[in-house]
């Protein structure tokens, strides 16, 4: 079977930041570095012909310079993942954290920033199967069967009781003080799955089990907007981005198209 990808993401400054440090990459689109729109929106459908990647990457280090990272690692992306789009798509995945976290490095060097760095979770959805890669803390979840699970992995410091906990791995790590490493996985898609990622300006704000409801209850086209109006209501302390992704047939578009024409004949 064929498939395609339908996808809506959004990403908002919050109620609390100054500016959006956060930044994606959806159907090779992505933030540009001086973007001051406080909330951006895309939404769509692709193929998979060829690898499709789709990531949120959270950034960090005080403004202008968490935002210089995430984007940074978005930019990268299309250049190391997309462009590329050889048969080792892992490989292709390593490297680009590798060129990304050099490219961080090296602006933080040549800017005088002690302090600067991104997370990033991405996934890859090739013909036969998707390949996932997370640093830090930015989270992905699979929902299928009625239920959510989350399938990327937290890199987190052991932290004092009731205090958040600081990222033990993130892109931005100088090479000398620790070699990164990100979590990768495999595994296989089906139609009907809907994967969801998103920086912590959804989880922090919005329970897991509502998430799951809300996924549950609300079509693909209304899931965003629901979420992020639901991290706003508790607060929307953070910036917030959200990326849902729905696995369709390839035909299923074409059998709307037919149902209209249909309808209209009648």
């Amino acid at each position: 079977m064929k498939y395609q990808i339908a996808f809506s993401c959004v990403s908002h400054i919050g109620k609390c930041r100054k500016m959006n440090q956060d930044n994606f990459i959806c159907n090779g689109q992505y933030l540009e570095q001086d973007s001051q729109a406080k909330e951006v929106w895309l939404k769509g459908v692709v193929p998979v012909k060829s690898p499709q990647i789709f990531g949120v990457f959270d950034g960090m280090g005080g403004e202008e310079c968490g935002e210089v990272a995430s984007f940074l690692a978005a930019r990268q992306a299309t250049m190391g993942v997309i462009a590329k789009r050889t048969k080792d798509v892992e490989a292709d995945i390593k490297r680009y954290c590798l060129d990304a976290n050099a490219a961080i490095c090296n602006y933080a060097k040549e800017h005088s920033i002690v302090c600067m760095g991104t997370t990033a979770a991405m996934l890859v959805f090739d013909k036969s199967e998707i390949v996932l890669c997370n640093i830090g803390d930015s989270k992905i979840f699979r929902f299928a069967e009625h239920k959510i699970e989350q399938i990327s992995q937290d890199h987190l410091a052991i932290s004092p009781y009731g205090t958040k906990p600081s990222l033990s791995q993130h892109l931005g790590i100088p090479p000398e003080e620790m070699l990164i490493e990100p979590y990768i996985a495999h595994g296989q898609y089906n139609k009907g799955d809907i994967y969801l990622l998103c920086s912590d300006g959804l989880t922090d704000m919005v329970e897991v089990s509502d998430i799951e409801n809300i996924i549950e209850y609300s079509g693909l086209e209304r899931v965003t907007s629901v979420l992020l109006e639901q991290a706003l209501a508790h607060g929307g302390k953070d910036n917030i981005t959200i990326l849902v992704c729905k696995i369709e047939s390839k035909d299923r578009i074409w059998k709307k198209i037919m149902k209209r024409l249909l309808k209209k004949s009648l």
